[in-house]
């Protein structure tokens, strides 16, 4: 048997062999069209693993009149980044051939290391396709994202899963030479096994054919030492993702650490990425702690920036730690409510005028109402009695009798 993986031998190289993403490469689909004008635009593809990112990427490239650059953020720096960059400068201004550059997992590229590809999208140097996991609004610089179109591709759906199995078992570049039989009932098994991952459901179909000789049937013992060996893993686009996150942020809302470590814990070894925890753990220290800790927001951002340092499994370490301290600061929402009850009002039209006074180049501190007139006297932040909050609600005290004490001493 080949030592190249199944899922790479099977990988489509025309848009009428992919399976699912029919939105995109199906009649109509905006790949479709580009295929057909020969318009082709920089892009981002946001999508689970195992959807096709990578493969339509280089689908495109293949039909495209251009040089192919491909990088790995995790494997390249900015040193590559810019090399090949002023290559295809070199490139277009030598022949007037443009070079389609195709980052796989660009979330994992810092600011700078997005930037360098700023002036050569903008000239027409490079058509850049992006792959990433992760919502690109979070991942990808402003500049770089307004100059790409995002496109969206979903979970394959079990049908398609199964048929991408079929075709693997009958092709010669797949499994067709050990005559396997697999029965339609242990197609479905593994289809609800791969959630919607393409790649997962062709190595855990490949790993299970292994252990059988020539010509025999798939046994249920080789198909449950596959899925014994990846029992955590979980749909993270599903119902048990948003059932699994919402069990850590109630765990850390609750104080209870010892329940927040485990969701973590289970996110993590289910497969979870931990940049989309170390995100909403950001989210808590914001949302549910805010200024009753204000140390929480400083202290998340490092857990972050330190996991992105370390990688896993080290860097996970710091996530671990960030959730023990989350779970055990005193708890505030207060700066959360405060926001909602502005964004209340403007949706209802309350959109004053600023006060004369305000309107000034002064420097020099006011002691006059900074609200709308018809808004004087209002409170959006009411701090809580818990943390720090408490020692800003007795500081706004003393400004409220500093105020008034100015008021009664200034002459009518």
């Amino acid at each position: 048997m080949s030592t190249t993986p199944l899922a790479e031998r099977m990988r489509p190289t025309t848009l009428e062999e992919v399976v699912g993403q029919n939105h995109l490469v199906g009649e109509g689909g905006s790949l479709r069209r580009m295929q057909i004008t020969g318009d082709l635009s920089s892009l981002i593809f946001w999508g689970p693993p195992g959807t096709g990112k990578t493969t339509l990427a280089q689908i495109i490239a293949e039909g495209a009149d251009m040089e192919f650059c491909s990088f790995s953020a995790v494997l390249s720096g900015i040193k590559d980044v810019r090399n090949a960059m002023e290559e295809a400068k070199r490139l277009r201004q030598t022949t007037g051939r443009g070079t389609l550059v195709f980052v796989d997992e660009i979330h994992r590229f810092n600011k700078a290391q997005q930037d360098a590809f700023l002036p050569f999208v903008e000239r027409g140097d490079i058509v850049l396709i992006g792959a990433t996991t992760e919502n690109p609004s979070f991942e990808v610089i402003g500049a770089l994202l307004s100059r790409l179109t995002v496109l969206v591709l979903k979970p394959l759906t079990q049908e398609s899963l199964i048929l991408l199995m079929e075709r693997a078992l009958l092709s010669k570049e797949g499994l067709a030479a050990r005559k396997v039989s697999v029965t339609s009932e242990q197609l479905q098994s593994l289809s609800q096994y791969a959630s919607g991952d393409a790649r997962r459901a062709l190595v855990a179909l490949e790993a299970a054919v292994r252990q059988m000789d020539v010509s025999q049937a798939l046994s249920e013992a080789a198909l449950k030492s596959v899925f014994a060996g990846r029992a955590l893993l979980y749909d993270k686009s599903g119902d048990q993702h948003y059932d699994l996150i919402s069990a850590l942020h109630k765990s850390i809302r609750s104080s209870q650490p010892d329940a927040a470590l485990y969701w973590l814990v289970r996110m993590l070894r289910s497969g979870e990425d931990p940049n989309y925890l170390a995100r909403r753990l950001v989210r808590i220290a914001v949302e549910d702690i805010g200024l009753a800790d204000p140390n929480a927001l400083r202290l998340a951002n490092a857990a972050w920036e330190a996991y992105r340092s370390l990688g896993s499994p080290e860097g996970e370490l710091a996530l671990a730690e960030i959730t023990i301290y989350l779970a055990v600061a005193p708890k505030s929402n207060a700066v959360y409510q405060g926001m909602k009850k502005v964004e209340s009002l403007l949706k209802k039209g309350f959109a004053y005028e600023v006060p004369v006074s305000l309107r000034n180049a002064s420097t020099s501190p006011t002691s006059e109402e900074c609200l709308p007139d018809a808004l004087a006297g209002t409170t959006f932040y009411e701090p809580t009695d818990c943390g720090v909050e408490t020692r800003i609600r007795a500081r706004l005290e003393e400004i409220k009798e500093e105020g008034m004490r100015r008021k009664s001493s200034t002459p009518t």
